[in-house]
């Protein structure tokens, strides 16, 4: 059947298929502008199982809240090239990802990648690159709490927290925070035993051989391996960590929550392709 140049750039522009797959999808479906991109759709597949070895380890990282559900989304999606990644549509593929998890708020990463699986087969065959959807975590505000969110660098980090209360500016600038800082954990009394006792041992073992502590009482020496724990473990917290948006930069997230009796309940950050490891041939 003999398909028209109009009926082949339609089609082109709704899925961003090349011209000849246009073409012969069209042909294929008789003409049929629907059933052409089904069949692109499912040759949009086979091209995701060819290129699903390949690393994806370029993308970004996107925050989405919905203030009415009381619901915030973080999500990764990762393609194999940061040109893809600065791309409109790259962007536009995410923002629909993030909306359709935000929306059924999946339970696990395999549910996730069920009901999103029809964007993904339409990105790849509009893009021509394997995308993954990397890790989620959806937070649900309580009442009175409210979010703070920040995306640096277009979205390679981004950050959500949520908050005991809606101070504007403030709610974002911690998300700053947590973005520039990168802490592990709340505060020190969120550290886990294991490391807080890992690291005792270890400042316990500096303090003994050190030269200059040798004449101390040992319970000097304690009240030392003490302070260093502290002084380590609280560089991984963020409740020790300078307020972004101090200008001085010595205001501290702790005294920025007490002085405006705020709470950080939780947070998360995400970097786009961080622990993916790229092979030379890529």
């Amino acid at each position: 059947m003999a398909v028209t140049i109009q009926q082949i750039k339609n089609l082109q522009n709704r899925t961003g298929a090349g011209i000849m797959d246009c073409k012969k999808a069209l042909i294929e479906a008789d003409g049929d502008e629907e059933k052409a991109i089904d069949i692109l759709r499912e040759k949009g597949i086979a091209k995701a199982a060819s290129k699903a070895g390949r690393t994806a380890a370029e993308g970004l990282c996107n925050v989405k809240v919905c203030e009415k559900c009381g619901k915030a989304l973080i999500v990764e999606i990762n393609c194999e090239t940061d040109f893809v990644s600065g791309s409109p549509k790259f962007r536009e593929f995410v923002d629909a990802v993030s909306a359709r998890i935000l929306e059924k708020c999946p339970a696990t990463l395999e549910e996730a990648k069920e009901i999103t699986q029809d964007l993904f087969t339409d990105a790849v065959v509009a893009m021509r690159e394997n995308f993954v959807l990397r890790r989620f975590e959806i937070l649900q505000a309580g009442e009175g709490e409210a979010f703070g969110s920040y995306m640096h660098m277009g979205g390679k980090i981004s950050a959500l927290v949520l908050l005991s209360k809606d101070l504007g500016d403030v709610n974002r600038g911690i998300a700053m925070t947590v973005a520039s800082a990168d802490p592990y954990y709340l505060t020190i009394e969120d550290v886990p035993a294991e490391a807080r006792e890992r690291e005792l041992a270890l400042a316990k073992k500096e303090v003994a051989e050190d030269p200059k502590l040798a004449a101390k009482p040992d319970q000097v020496k304690a009240m030392i391996a003490e302070r260093k724990v502290a002084s380590r473990l609280g560089e991984n917290c963020l409740d020790q960590k300078p307020y972004a948006l101090d200008p001085e930069g010595k205001l501290l997230v702790s005294q920025l929550c007490k002085d405006k009796g705020l709470k950080v309940i939780k947070f998360v950050r995400y970097m786009v392709g961080d622990g993916v490891e790229k092979t030379e041939a890529e």
